[in-house]
């Protein structure tokens, strides 16, 4: 899970563009719609668009690190773009097709339910390319696998803490939750069940309980098993079974899968390459691998289209791709990966710069597709 309970792809469709890494001070591009997010305001040049692809331009006026988000029916998040720091501004790209009643929200502190007003898209917009439909249904199969996979292994997983099998438990602890980091960002876009699943100890919110794989993750390795261990475990398949079930009718766009692989880099950024993520197993390595993997695999799907739009991007996506590939290579230990804890501070600082220079051209993905 990201640094809070973050949500992000599309039910309708959905991208973010994020501007590069560090966001970026400028004004709004031609044809955005420009943002002032403050401390207690949140000011758009307009609150409405006709469908199609929409373009904001948020700037933080205010003093603190803030989000912005779009939501859609049921407060079901469209698109979101966070860590946007004091003075700078970055872009979010969404694909809306439909038209209809939206809200928009600017999250100051990265909290709560943020201050929200109104967005009306009207008319609907024309359907796909060829290509760029075949795109989408590689990876809504792959998306399907996936799930497929975090059910079979988290049962695996539950099995044995429930069991009180505290060693084969961990054993099984980061495999199981590959295939989620693998579709993080489409896990994370079904409301609660992302805290409920993935929230982590430090994130927790007054009166948020802690649940999930992290939860369980700090049974095996810190507390031992806890009374409610078994119930949480019980609850974690259940929670699970529902996400599946959510990932068989998800509908995604082109720019919107292009967004979530920016996502996972912004997942290996801002947890697994801190060290973050996995605060009680440091199993960090294995989440940023699967994380790296989701977002090949959005790049292999899309393949025909950024050939088609833009090669030379995608020449320097496979670039950057081999450069993390060859780092991670590096520790790997038979199926699985060192520690965190036994990397060095400059190995860790490799592996950051190497995300960095990935994550970089990643951000300009959605933008080359939703031409």
């Amino acid at each position: 899970m990201t640094i809070k309970a973050r949500t992000l792809l599309p039910a309708l469709g959905t991208i973010l563009l994020a501007a590069g890494c560090g966001g970026q001070t400028a004004g709004s591009a031609p044809g955005a719609i420009a943002v002032q997010a403050g401390d207690d305001a949140c000011k758009l040049s307009t609150t409405s668009a006709p469908a199609g692809t929409i373009r904001f331009d948020i700037t933080n006026t205010g003093s603190q690190v803030t989000e912005f988000y779009l939501y859609g029916e049921g407060d079901r998040v469209l698109s979101e773009v966070e860590n946007i720091g004091p003075g700078l501004t970055r872009q979010l790209v969404v694909e809306v097709p439909q038209g209809g009643k939206y809200t928009t929200a600017c999250k100051p502190g990265m909290q709560g339910d943020g201050i929200r007003g109104e967005f009306t898209v009207t008319g609907s917009a024309s359907a796909q390319n060829g290509a760029a439909t075949q795109a989408v249904a590689d990876y809504k199969r792959y998306v399907d696998e996936q799930a497929d996979q975090l059910k079979a292994g988290t049962a695996r997983f539950a099995a044995a803490v429930k069991a009180g099998d505290v060693e084969q438990a961990k054993q099984l602890y980061a495999s199981a939750r590959l295939p989620w980091e693998r579709i993080e960002p489409v896990a994370e876009s079904f409301g609660d069940l992302d805290p409920r699943m993935d929230g982590r100890e430090a994130d927790l919110e007054q009166g948020q309980q802690f649940t999930g794989f992290h939860r369980l993750e700090k049974d095996l390795w810190v507390t031992g098993p806890q009374p409610d261990t078994p119930a949480i475990a019980d609850q974690l398949l259940a929670d699970v079974d529902q996400l599946v079930a959510q990932t068989r009718t998800v509908q995604l766009t082109p720019a919107g899968i292009a967004n979530g692989a920016k996502e996972l880099l912004d997942e290996v950024a801002t947890g697994k390459v801190t060290g973050e993520e996995e605060t009680f197993s440091h199993t960090d390595l294995w989440d940023f691998r699967a994380n790296v993997d989701g977002a090949k695999q959005v790049v292999t799907t899309l393949r025909p289209v950024l050939s088609a739009k833009d090669p030379q991007l995608l020449a320097v996506l496979d670039q950057k791709f081999a450069a993390v590939d060859a780092l991670l290579a590096r520790y790997q230990v038979g199926d699985g990966f060192k520690l965190y804890t036994e990397l060095t501070p400059e190995q860790v600082k490799e592996l950051a710069s190497a995300v960095d220079a990935l994550g970089e051209p990643l951000s300009k993905t959605a933008g080359v597709v939703a031409q």
